[in-house]
């Protein structure tokens, strides 16, 4: 008894609070499988790691130097950050899992479309078309990641967060029952 207690307290927390600390945790996974990315393309391609931090409440980055193949590294971040969660969502079948690998699939690509139109030096697009990227497959990106990401995502936090209403849930129950 006690135990069934605890858990529909959990389940009678604010969907307001419960989206909070989803966004919080896909937040750091984002940042974190991102920078991973980087590292990984970094290594793949024999570059010289300088320094890193992977610390989630600042932004997370790494030094290459010399970085034989940049675009490689820089191409790590964005496509790990979401292929390593997506996967792991693919393996865990659970919506919470889901809910994070589709706010990773929105967040890499909105980061490279924002970071292309504040054309900041140090963020990755500005990195990406320096080292030779093709504007076209950055929009790409963008225009594959952005879209699905935004649809999945939505979906998500309607299945987890959005709470029928009593008169809904007894408009439903009464066609059920018929």
């Amino acid at each position: 008894m006690w135990l069934r207690r605890v858990n529909h307290s959990a389940s009678r927390l604010p969907a307001w609070l419960k989206l909070a600390a989803g966004l919080i945790v896909s937040w750091a996974v984002m940042v974190f499988t991102h920078e991973v990315g980087h590292l990984i393309g970094g290594g793949i391609s024999g570059a010289t790691l300088v320094h890193y931090d992977l610390a989630p409440w600042r932004l997370p980055y790494s030094l290459h130097q010399p970085d034989p193949a940049p675009l490689l590294t820089l191409w790590g971040g964005p496509v790990f950050g979401i292929a390593g969660v997506g996967l792991i969502a693919m393996v865990v079948r659970h919506p919470s899992t889901r809910f994070i690998a589709d706010f990773c699939l929105l967040a890499n690509g909105t980061y490279l479309a924002v970071a292309w139109f504040t054309g900041e030096r140090t963020l990755d697009t500005a990195r990406l078309l320096n080292a030779g990227a093709s504007p076209l497959s950055i929009l790409l990106f963008c225009a594959a990641t952005i879209p699905l990401g935004y649809v999945r995502f939505r979906q998500d936090c309607i299945d987890l967060f959005v709470v029928p209403n009593s008169e809904e849930t007894m408009t439903s129950d009464h066609h059920l029952n018929q």
